[in-house]
């Protein structure tokens, strides 16, 4: 924070025992939350930072620098982080000027009245390889070009620095045994590091315990990954010999290993993004409110521990930590869970109650409505159009996706060709229907979702009728 030489004794003493307090773990800044905007029913920035201080938000993380949402945060006090966007990290790699023309049009017009902290060049860069030859050697210089000019405007409490995904690490069990993957470690990681060191920022990383778990159920227990499980099924680390008592820690623990490994074991932490979904698609395991309330509400309450719990291998360390996200996001591309991250409903209303302050007991909340998807589906499922009246009605949106699914070829559409036993009704919703259906069972095998621009959706009810046959796989 700027030093202000008229302050006199009295603030500056009360100041001082402030940062004591915070260096031996005292009271620290409340959690923030990832504002995204990828929905087209959603409220208006205005709207959205209301929300934002009425569910206790110290913090707000977003995407880009989007003027409207600077605005209206202005003069709240909110912690604001600010993304660069990937696309133009080899301009501003390439060009101070151009760096620091972003800064100018994008930063000083809304600086100091909001309240910037952070400027993440690019987000979960190294975890596309397309961009290895094209973006990744540009990220360090991007963000020294950034930081320059920052000191440049004598721009001193804002910190510069990247999100990285956990794919960053090649290897992150057990956690002592962290290790950033090969491809990355030296031309990439290591500059990055120096670069943090250097400027006493932090190494922010999407960490999501969800994602972990669900992809190997069988062997990762969801109560260690809701903060919930008994002393009894503690982890050990053998290399470390520390105890983990949940999945966050593990993987928090493991990127510190791996930036220890590079020699940068002080750099300092912070968490871009992690949350639960609160619904997914039928073959989503343990996507539902009751694992997302618990998940973020116990995550709440650690993290607003006083003194800070940290990590096994960083005790009493602070951290940034923010959720993802503040609204379900009905435009996000993927599978069912993209669209289902958030604390809210996009009109406004909590999927489930949550006080991001810390300060409501978690005995206080409501009960939860009980988990209804924590073990696989087993049974078969369709993709089918469920895009209402009001998509049924873009006959171009709607020609599109069939046009495209239709045109990957393997006899995708054969079916509803004329004279084909689907090809009546002859209509655009149910040839879409038949289409959809077609291609993702083809294809979900090879990553192909239920989704095709919002158009469709998964369901248990098998759309057969008379010799029309739609086909399947169980899970």
């Amino acid at each position: 924070m700027p030093r202000h030489r008229e302050m006199a004794l009295l603030p500056l003493l009360i100041l001082l025992c402030l940062f004591s307090s915070l260096a031996k773990g005292g009271r620290f800044a409340r959690l923030g939350i990832n504002y995204g905007t990828l929905g087209d029913d959603l409220p208006s920035a205005a709207r959205s930072v209301a929300l934002l201080r009425s569910i206790g938000a110290g913090a707000v993380k977003i995407y880009d620098a989007n003027p409207a949402i600077l605005r209206a945060l202005a003069g709240t006090r909110l912690r604001v982080s600010i993304m660069v966007p990937n696309e133009i990290i080899p301009s501003l790699g390439t060009n101070a000027s151009l760096a620091d023309a972003w800064v100018a049009a994008y930063l000083t017009p809304f600086y100091p009245a909001v309240r910037v902290r952070y400027l993440l060049v690019g987000n979960e860069i190294l975890s596309y390889t397309s961009l290895a030859n094209s973006t990744w050697p540009f990220l360090v210089p991007a963000m020294v070009n950034i930081h320059r000019s920052l000191i440049a405007r004598s721009i001193r409490d804002v910190k510069v620095s990247t999100t990285f995904a956990m794919d960053a690490l090649g290897i992150s069990f057990p956690p002592s045994a962290g290790a950033f993957r090969s491809d990355i470690a030296e031309p990439v990681i290591r500059p990055l590091l120096r670069f943090l060191h250097k400027t006493r920022s932090y190494y922010f990383v999407d960490a999501y315990p969800y994602l972990a778990w669900a992809s190997n159920p069988s062997s990762i227990r969801l109560d260690y990954a809701l903060f919930t499980a008994n002393s009894s099924f503690n982890y050990f680390d053998p290399g470390s010999k520390l105890t983990y008592t949940n999945l966050l820690d593990q993987m928090l623990d493991a990127v510190a290993a791996a930036m220890g490994r590079l020699g940068f074991g002080d750099v300092r932490m912070a968490v871009a993004e992690t949350g639960w979904p609160n619904a997914g698609d039928l073959d989503q395991i343990g996507a539902n409110v009751h694992n997302a309330a618990t998940y973020n509400r116990n995550l709440v309450q650690r993290m607003a521990a006083r003194p800070a719990a940290g990590t096994p291998a960083r005790p009493g360390a602070l951290m940034p930590v923010f959720i993802f996200s503040l609204y379900n996001e009905n435009q996000k591309p993927g599978p069912g869970t993209e669209r289902h991250w958030g604390l809210l409903y996009p009109h406004g209303k909590m999927a489930y109650d949550v006080d991001l302050s810390g300060r409501r007991p978690l005995a206080s909340y409501p009960s939860l409505p009980p988990p209804e998807n924590n073990e696989p589906y087993k049974g078969r499922i369709w993709c089918v159009f469920g895009g209402g009246r009001r998509a049924a009605s873009n006959a171009t949106a709607v020609g599109a996706a069939l046009a495209y699914a239709c045109g990957q070829g393997n006899g995708t559409c054969d079916g509803i060709r004329p004279g084909g036993p689907c090809h009546k009704p002859n209509t655009i919703v149910s040839h879409a229907s038949y289409a959809f259906n077609s291609y993702w069972q083809l294809f979900r095998r090879a990553g192909a979702t239920c989704f095709f621009d919002g158009l469709a959706l998964q369901t248990k009810t098998d759309p057969s009728y008379g010799s029309c046959k739609y086909r399947s796989l169980a899970n």
